[in-house]
């Protein structure tokens, strides 16, 4: 579906390119045997290149050194993503974890355990690219001379942390106090990323602007010719360093939605939602006015989803990281919603917290084009929206 869509609006911009240029423009059966075999093409070299992809050659060889709860995320990880980067060639039982049979799936130890005390002759062996410490090296002196062996042999060593975060795009948030959060540089800007960072927003945000204004106002109008309320809706979320600010949108719901100063997520099916709000929600139209606070300086154009007060006090009493999402300037969109449906639980909150994290300590203008990327892919099919 997406690559018939993209193949659409190729097919569009090519019918504007030879209106706009006539002298440049093809025969009739010409363009229509080219459009042809370019959808013919597009498709055999798009499976040619999933399947390029997915060849062993591209992926890292690594030996898992554990057999515990860590090692059994790490075999379910490898099974359940037919598009995992790695591949596990063992796993070395460490510490005093012993050599048995279970079957993962039952609490057991993974497949694959490799009992051995020559480290440096298996790693050479399997033709290891890499180690995966699935255990605690501080307090295992069996595990630091694995560790150490692997060092000599000259292999990388990365924590199991590490490991999930590159291939699922997401932080733990297990760790009230997470490491990364006290060490890494990523969370900490120099004033040139900055200003990089509040261009970019600045012109994403025009563009947004002038290429949607037709679109806002034909919004506003439909807005006020079905119920003559308000057009734009201004309510408190929560901002850089937890400072409150008055995010726009378009109104969406009936005037009285929380006559009782209640704040509720929105529901499958609202019923407080109005004929005109449930498309502009669909399609994320609601959110454009939030440009407006990109330009003010309140917001960036990418970045965690903004919340109530109300609603990030609670979340904050249930999730221990959950403040951490706000050393940020919060975003019209965001990493957690183009890797997330729209949620409304304290569970939904605890997994779109951990792609908001991961967002936080990769931030950078390449990763903002990305999310922006996928953005309309989440717009053209709407499927988490309420």
């Amino acid at each position: 579906m997406r690559m018939l869509a993209s193949f659409a609006l190729a097919v569009l911009t090519l019918m504007l390119a030879t209106w706009a240029f006539p002298q440049a423009q093809m025969p009739g059966d010409a363009q229509a045997v080219c459009m042809a075999l370019s959808l013919l093409m597009l498709g055999i070299s798009r499976e040619v290149l999933k399947r390029i992809a997915d060849l062993p050659f591209w992926k890292s060889r690594v030996v898992v050194l554990g057999t515990g709860e860590e090692a059994r995320r790490i075999e379910a990880l490898e099974h359940a993503n037919g598009a995992a980067s790695f591949i596990c060639l063992g796993f070395v039982p460490a510490g005093d974890e012993r050599e048995s049979t279970g079957d993962s799936r039952t609490g057991g130890q993974p497949d694959r355990v490799i009992q051995t005390r020559d480290f440096a002759s298996l790693y050479r062996r399997l033709k290891a690219d890499g180690i995966v410490l699935a255990g605690d090296a501080r307090k295992d002196v069996r595990l630091r001379e694995m560790l150490r062996q692997a060092r000599l042999e000259g292999l990388p060593v990365i924590d199991v942390e590490t490991l999930l975060e590159r291939e699922l795009g997401q932080l733990n948030i297990d760790n009230a106090y997470p490491d990364w959060l006290l060490f890494s540089q990523g969370s900490y800007k120099g004033w040139l990323s900055r200003a990089s960072k509040r261009i970019f927003d600045i012109v994403a945000s025009l563009l947004l602007v002038v290429l949607t204004a037709p679109l806002m106002a034909l919004t506003a109008v439909g807005i006020w010719l079905e119920d003559r309320g308000p057009i734009l809706y201004r309510q408190e979320r929560v901002g850089l360093n937890g400072t409150t600010f008055r995010v726009l949108k378009f109104r969406s719901m009936r005037i009285d939605a929380e006559k009782d100063g209640i704040a509720r997520w929105a529901a499958i099916k609202d019923t407080r939602v109005t004929r005109v709000g449930s498309f502009i929600r669909k399609v994320r139209i609601d959110e454009l006015p939030q440009a407006f606070n990109v330009l003010r300086g309140e917001m960036s154009f990418v970045g965690p989803r903004p919340e109530r007060p109300s609603i990030v006090a609670d979340l904050a009493h249930e999730i221990q990281s959950y403040p951490y999402r706000h050393i940020v300037k919060p975003g019209i969109t965001g990493w957690a919603q183009v890797n997330y449906p729209y949620g409304a639980s304290i569970e939904d909150a605890k997994q779109k917290l951990k792609f908001d994290l991961y967002y936080i300590k990769n931030q950078s203008v390449f990763l903002d084009v990305i999310i922006m990327l996928q953005t309309v892919r989440v717009i053209l099919w709407p499927e988490g929206a309420r």
